[in-house]
């Protein structure tokens, strides 16, 4: 018997001083049976961080074709794709050349460090990739955020982000590995 997927609900407050973007988001999440609460809320806060009202969920770890998170303009191409993880190369130059802008979200301390070092070489060529490495400590603290039913708000101002739940607020600390020029 096939495992399902489970089901959380967010309810997300955005303030993004940064884009002047404020908006409150009712999401659903969908967390494949092998995915971490930890990736799941990495998923979140890739959601928060670039929030417009036509970014979505994709199918992600489930369909091969599709991202973590996508934005589509009216016509149906893809004006952002972001991932989350470890994506090989092959899947990074394929969303590259399918999609405006490509953000990826890696994460799992020393085993994204190999990662990068592996593949970088590969991707510095691609003008419309930016790589985002998370400490392990700060995908931790949000895997500690996830419940069933969530009341998260993100406030992103001069480049920090913070994001919040019931008891807890995590400082989100990231590294840029590469960015358009």
């Amino acid at each position: 018997m096939a495992l399902k997927a489970t089901i959380f609900k967010a309810d997300l407050q955005i303030a993004d001083m940064d884009r002047h973007y404020y908006a409150s988001h009712a999401l659903t999440l969908a967390r494949h049976p092998s995915e971490t609460d930890e990736r799941m809320m990495v998923r979140v806060l890739a959601f928060a961080r670039h929030a417009h009202e036509y970014l979505t969920f994709a199918k992600g770890i489930s369909e091969a074709d599709e991202p973590d998170v996508w934005q589509k303009d009216l016509t149906g191409a893809i004006d952002l794709w972001i991932d989350v993880g470890l994506p090989d190369e092959k899947r990074i130059l394929k969303a590259s050349g399918r999609a405006n802008q490509v953000v990826i979200y890696t994460y799992g301390g020393h085993g994204a460090n190999l990662w990068w070092a592996a593949i970088s070489s590969k991707l510095a060529r691609l003008k419309n990739l930016t790589v985002i490495n998370l400490p392990l400590p700060v995908t931790q603290a949000l895997g500690k955020l996830a419940q069933r039913n969530m009341q998260l708000s993100c406030t992103i101002e001069d480049g920090a982000i913070w994001l919040s739940g019931d008891a807890e607020t995590v400082a989100v600390e990231f590294v840029v590995l590469q960015a358009p020029a």
